[in-house]
């Protein structure tokens, strides 16, 4: 062995320890690797930076951006209302739901898949009443594997064609990655569907996010609504399926507090509603209902309530001076903020908050700062009042609307804690139309080798960026950059380990001692490594260093370079056994109540069908 051997092996032993053990990100992690090489003579300097250009990277950061449009557009709600049935038992309705979460994964990011349909699969488990990690569990498998069966199904896959593409044979199609990895997602989904009493049944430790109760805010029913014409008996029960409540509706100006069942709905009704803020845009788009204080506010309503609270006066309630000269002047030079800038808020009412005992209308929320106050959330006590006119207490929970500027000059002005911006995603059909024909314009152009996959992308998100299916301000919030600095750092890294001669060292070593120079045993062997490697770091980390090894594997053996790649992406996308090879397990670990032990019960036997069905398909799809 050489020194720059030895070095790139050092370095990389050293990262994939560090990679287990956790205590740093994966990121820097692996640009401490990148320095290192650069330092140790192994890169040269001005070669450094190259990984960041390669299009794996920026097919990765488009498509997480693509993903985003289909998600805060609603083009997902409308496909989980479609497809998910409304009845049945525990295995029909978790096939459909994982098998739902795999095509999705096929054509988004899985990740975002996953976060999608975790709020339906919680519900889905109250409605099974099972434990919510029995349900959890098998959709964040059938994500993993959805995402290996195109090239944009997760990042180990473009990686996989990124270095083919190196190697001098071209990168793979949008599909080329489809016939091993339908095989292999479909037995996998069918699996988990029927296997999930194989999952510990846990308690839910919590969702990663603090438990606020009902939300109570006001929707109103528009014309083309699906609630118009509806009984209220009709309308309460489709509101149950999202765990909501009606408790009122507001006709002419008239409260009907106590609605009657067979009373029916009609356009221009406004409904009092109780639903958890994760279902309140479920319940929103399922029913066609807009919330009522997100409408833009009517310049002549605003001017009538100036006139009947009396304009050049000041009040001062709770030591709040309401002086509605200033407020004139402040609403005619204000300037309501782009669309694209409102953020949602949720505020916490303390005790010596300066807007206990002051409702919306008091604090003129709309002219005094552009909020819009959406729902409240209060624990014992249901008020019959209009959200509007509805007493503020202490311990009530604010989701508001608004600039983040706004909201910051209320939180201080007020004396309210703010706890975390929050996520309500309003269905818009014009833009998940747009949204959904840009992703398939986009995958379109990259499979039918009009551009390249990274360019067609790219194009994808000028689109939507134009388009605004994504909001300007959240275009770079969808990208996972930790994950986008990875794969940049790493690329030149396993870059070295071709030019120094050490993935040849590895390959023939394996070779030489497991393998003894067959073939298929090798492309197993490849194959188990990898899947080994996932479970236990990154798996974009893990396609990355094993796919110079596959390379000079096939090299050695003299056979297609093809199967040990697939190999490589297959087994990359494999990590079942522990809650840190894949983000999917990461985000049940939480809610699911699990222990880091708990998933090689499911994920070992799937595993090991993983190996059964691929290696057969490997080789008769990809012949060696």
């Amino acid at each position: 062995m050489t020194y720059h051997q030895i070095l790139i092996l050092t370095i990389l032993g050293a990262t994939v320890l560090m990679f287990l053990w956790g205590r740093w990100r994966h990121d820097m992690v692996a640009v401490g690797a990148l320095l290192a090489c650069v330092l140790g003579g192994l890169i040269v300097p001005s070669d450094a930076f190259t990984g960041f250009a390669n299009p794996a990277v920026i097919s990765v950061l488009c498509v997480l951006i693509l993903s985003r449009g289909l998600q805060l557009s609603g083009a997902v709600d409308v496909l989980v209302r479609l497809t998910l049935p409304k009845k049945g038992g525990p295995t029909l309705s978790l096939a459909a739901l994982v098998g739902l979460g795999a095509v999705l994964s096929g054509f988004m990011n899985n990740v975002g898949a996953m976060a999608l349909l975790m709020p339906v699969a919680i519900q889905l488990a109250g409605r099974l009443k099972l434990p919510p990690g029995r349900v959890l569990m098998p959709l964040a498998f059938g994500t993993i594997l959805g995402g290996m069966t195109t090239l944009i199904g997760t990042p180990p896959n473009l990686i996989v064609s990124g270095f083919r593409a190196q190697s001098g044979a071209g990168s793979f199609g949008m599909f080329d990655f489809t016939p091993v990895g339908l095989a292999v997602a479909a037995a996998g989904v069918a699996f988990v569907a029927v296997a999930w009493r194989l999952v510990p049944a846990r308690k839910q430790q919590g969702a990663g996010d603090f438990e606020t109760g009902a939300y109570r805010t006001e929707v109103r029913v528009l014309p083309d609504s699906k609630a118009a014409g509806m009984t209220m008996n009709d309308l309460e029960m489709a509101l149950d399926e999202a765990d909501a409540l009606v408790f009122g509706v507001v006709r002419h100006d008239r409260h009907l507090t106590a609605p009657q069942a067979g009373r029916l709905v009609l356009a221009g009704d406004i409904l009092i509603i109780e639903a958890d803020v994760a279902t309140l845009g479920t319940v929103l788009s399922g029913l066609g209902l807009e919330l009522e204080e997100a409408v833009k506010p009517d310049p002549a309503l605003m001017e009538k309530e100036r006139v009947v609270e009396g304009a050049g006066k000041s009040v001062v309630k709770n030591d709040v001076k309401i002086d509605a000269e200033a407020d004139d002047k402040e609403a005619k030079e204000a300037k309501t903020p782009p669309s694209d800038e409102i953020e949602l808020m949720e505020l916490a009412v303390l005790p010596m908050s300066t807007i206990a005992g002051l409702s919306a209308r008091d604090m003129r929320l709309r002219m005094r700062y552009g909020l819009n106050l959406l729902a409240v959330s209060r624990e014992g006590t249901r008020s019959k009042a209009r959200l509007s006119s509805l007493t503020i207490q202490p311990g009530d929970l604010l989701l508001m609307q608004g600039s983040s500027e706004a909201l910051a000059e209320f939180s201080a002005d007020s004396g309210c804690v703010p706890l975390a911006e929050r996520e309500l995603h309003m269905p818009n059909s014009k833009k998940a139309v747009m949204a959904s024909a840009i992703m398939a314009l986009s995958v379109g152009a990259a499979a039918l080798g009009l551009l390249p996959a990274a360019i067609s992308f790219a194009l994808g998100v000028l689109a939507t960026m134009v388009l605004r299916t994504v909001p300007l301000r959240a275009v770079y919030d969808a990208i996972d950059w930790p994950v986008v600095v990875l794969l940049g750092a790493l690329i030149p890294v396993a870059g070295a380990m071709e030019t120094t001669g050490t993935a040849d060292l590895i390959a023939r070593f394996l070779l030489d001692s497991v393998a003894q120079g067959n073939a298929v045993i090798g492309l197993v062997l490849i194959l188990v490594v990898t899947m080994c490697l996932s479970d236990l770091m990154n798996n974009a980390a893990t396609a990355a260093v094993m796919c110079p090894i596959a390379i000079g594997t096939a090299s050695a053996l003299g056979v297609h370079v093809d199967p040990f790649l697939m190999a490589v992406a297959i087994g990359a996308s494999c990590a079942f056994l522990t809650p840190i090879g894949h983000q999917n397990n990461t985000l049940i670990l939480g809610p699911g109540g699990f222990r880091f032990a708990d998933y090689w019960r499911l994920g070992l036997p799937l595993e090991l069908l993983v190996i059964a069905v691929s290696v057969p398909m490997l080789l008769w799809v990809w012949p060696l």
